[in-house]
This record gives structure tokens, C-alpha cells and sequence, in this order.
């Protein structure tokens, strides 16, 4: 039975929602703050790829990875094992008795799930006829014209009017990540004196086959990171996931001295704590920015075809600049499509030598 927080009201067992990268899982991260500090109890239903991102949240009680497209994977594999997680998960759901679910998915069979499992509120947006097991719902053409973030905050008052949403989003870092970043590093001849400059040239990976239609140019970040290890000495880290190794092997065979080439060869928690050591980072719209962001480093994020006041860095300022191009097609993504131009200007017209001129200017 659920108890009462400091001031008399009901403290309410809450499971969030979020089948989707890394980013979005971020953007909860605020929710997830306001609802602690009035003594709820939070949970995390998410894909497997990002769980370490929220391992180690401090506000969390418990955490399911899974997703639909983990139980594709799983059921491509065996169906017997893809049906028995599925299982198990929905038992573990149920027994908890949650008194209500935000439901970030924009997709009707995570609330058809909860209802079968017994959640009786069910909050979310509803996009599309899609929010049809909804118990409460906000009807929405799309995300324009504010950040996600505060969106996503569109929904806290169901749970509790006198939640307030915090300034920042958050990344907690295992202590043993942590050494092992340091060992890492240290290890590659990294010093303590050494100005280390991350880069992500992939990153979208929510975007799946199409995530490359938010990538600036290899040919463009190769060229920063010359300018950077050769004129002002700083070292770089390139980063990234399996799918992104043949960009970053690109830059690296290049490149030659003063790297190091992380990419798909170190695990999420292990990539947070590499990042972490970082003074910068120069990645696109993606991942990689926002874990970035919500562990305080600074960051100059690359962005096209996105609108930058809703998916870029929340509460953007000095430390972290987004570098775009004043063309009037763009952003051409809204209400979840996108224009599939042959030559993506948007991102072609970005000039390398711009990214080195604010790189220098957030670290000065």
C-alpha cells in the first residue's frame, strides 16, 4: 500500500515508458528529478541498447529493459526465448501494482500492454489516433516549437500538480566505470595535462538505416581534428557505436597521431565514463550530444535537417553551441518526416573552419 510523503499526500508508485535512444531517455531525466523530491517511487521500462544510461540514477527503484524491437531481435533468434522474456517481464510489471504509467511511446501496444497487465492510468501523448488506450492523453500533431524536454513535462501534473521540473538533465556515472575510464586513457598515453577533444561523427542511431541523413560529412571532421591536434595540440577521442566504425576508422587512419579510436569498442557505461573525461565534445544531432550535455561537458553539436529548439541541448548557452545553416528549407523534420534531399545543404554548408572557431572559443 502506498504511504504519504512529507506534506500528507499519497506517494504514488510510478513506471516511465520509453522504448526509444538514448536522447529521449535523457529528456525524462528532469521528470524523473521533480517526481523523487516529492517522494514518489519511479521505475523504467526501455530498450536494452540504452539501460546503462540510467544504471546508475539515483531515483530509480527499478529498472525493465525491453522494448519491441528488443523482443523482434530476441524472437528472430529463438520465439520460445523471445515469448518466455515477454513473460517474465509482464509478471514482474504486474506484481508491482503501479498506480499510474507515463507512456512516452507514441505507440497504442505499450498502453494496450499495461492495460492487460492491470495499470489502471495510463498518461501519454497521443499522436495519430495511436493513444486509444490512454487513460489520460494529450492530443498532439507532433514535437515543433519547444523542446522535448518540456514536453515531456506536459505530463507531470498528472502524477503531481506540485512537481517542479529541474534545469538539467542528469547521468550517473558507476565508480568502477569511472576507473576503468581513467586506466583507459591513461593507457593510451593520455596525461593529465593533455586537452582531450571528443568527436562523435555518427550517432541517430534511433533513425536506424536513415540515421546517416544526420550526419555532417567524415571528410568535414577529419578536417577539425587535424586543425586541432596539429595547431593547438589537443588530443582526440572518436566515438561511436558498432554501426559507425568504418566513419571513425576514416578519421583515424588519417589522421594518424594524437587520436584514439574508441568507437564500438567499449561498452554504454564505459563510453559515459570516457566522455566524462573529456573538455568537449563535436558531435551531430544524437546520442552522443546529450549524454555529453547531461554530464556537464561542453559541447559544439551539428545540426540539419532537426530543429535544434527541440531536440537540441536543453537550456542551451556559452558552453554549448549548435552550429546550423540559415537556409530556408530548413529544419525540414516535423510531425516526424523529413524532406529525402540528394544533397543535404543543410549540413554541406557548414564549414569545418566554423566548428574549430567555436570550439576555440568555448575553451578559451
Amino acid at each position: 500500500m502506498a504511504g504519504k510523503n512529507g506534506t500528507g499526500e499519497k506517494i504514488m508508485k510510478v513506471l516511465f515508458v520509453n522504448p526509444f535512444g538514448i536522447g529521449d531517455v535523457l529528456f525524462t531525466t528532469p521528470l524523473l528529478r521533480a517526481l523523487k523530491e516529492r517522494g514518489h517511487s519511479l521505475y523504467y521500462l526501455c530498450n536494452e541498447r540504452v539501460q546503462g544510461i540510467i544504471r546508475y540514477n539515483d531515483t530509480l527503484s527499478g529498472i525493465y529493459p525491453l522494448s519491441r524491437g528488443d523482443i523482434k531481435e530476441i524472437f528472430r533468434r529463438s520465439p520460445y526465448q523471445a515469448m518466455k522474456r515477454l513473460f517474465e517481464i509482464a509478471k514482474t510489471i504486474g506484481r508491482e501494482r503501479f498506480d499510474i504509467a507515463l507512456d512516452f511511446s507514441l505507440d497504442y501496444r505499450y498502453s494496450l500492454f499495461l492495460r492487460i497487465l492491470g495499470v489502471k492510468r495510463i498518461v501519454g501523448f497521443d499522436y495519430k489516433g495511436r493513444g486509444r488506450f490512454l487513460s489520460d492523453k494529450i492530443t498532439i500533431p507532433g514535437f515543433n516549437d519547444k523542446h522535448m524536454v518540456e514536453y515531456y513535462a506536459m505530463l507531470l501534473d498528472y502524477v503531481d500538480k506540485e512537481a517542479r521540473l529541474g534545469d538539467k538533465m542528469e547521468l550517473f556515472i558507476g565508480g568502477q566505470d569511472r576507473e576503468w575510464a581513467r586506466a583507459y586513457l591513461e593507457g593510451k598515453g593520455l596525461s593529465m595535462t593533455d586537452t582531450l577533444i571528443g568527436i562523435a561523427p555518427g550517432g541517430g542511431a534511433s533513425w536506424g538505416k536513415d540515421s546517416s541523413i544526420k550526419h555532417w560529412p567524415k571528410e568535414k571532421f577529419l578536417y577539425v581534428a587535424e586543425e586541432l591536434t596539429s595547431d593547438y595540440g589537443y588530443k582526440v577521442i572518436l566515438l561511436g557505436d558498432k554501426k559507425e566504425i568504418d566513419i571513425c576508422d576514416f578519421i583515424e587512419y588519417r589522421l594518424k597521431k594524437n587520436v584514439i579510436n574508441a568507437c564500438g569498442k567499449i561498452s554504454i557505461e564505459q563510453f559515459a565514463a570516457v566522455l566524462e573525461k573529456t573538455q568537449l565534445l563535436i558531435a551531430n544531432d544524437g546520442g552522443p550530444l546529450h549524454v555529453a550535455h547531461a554530464l556537464g561537458v561542453k559541447t559544439v553539436s551539428i545540426f540539419g535537417p532537426v530543429d535544434e529548439k527541440v531536440y537540441g541541448p536543453y537550456r542551451p548557452g556559452k558552453r554549448h553551441v549548435v552550429k546550423t545553416s540559415d537556409i530556408e528549407c530548413r529544419p525540414c523534420y516535423r510531425n516526424f518526416k523529413y524532406s529525402k534531399c540528394d544533397n543535404r545543404v543543410c549540413l554541406e554548408s557548414i564549414k569545418p573552419d566554423e566548428v574549430v572557431e567555436s570550439v576555440r572559443n568555448i575553451l578559451e
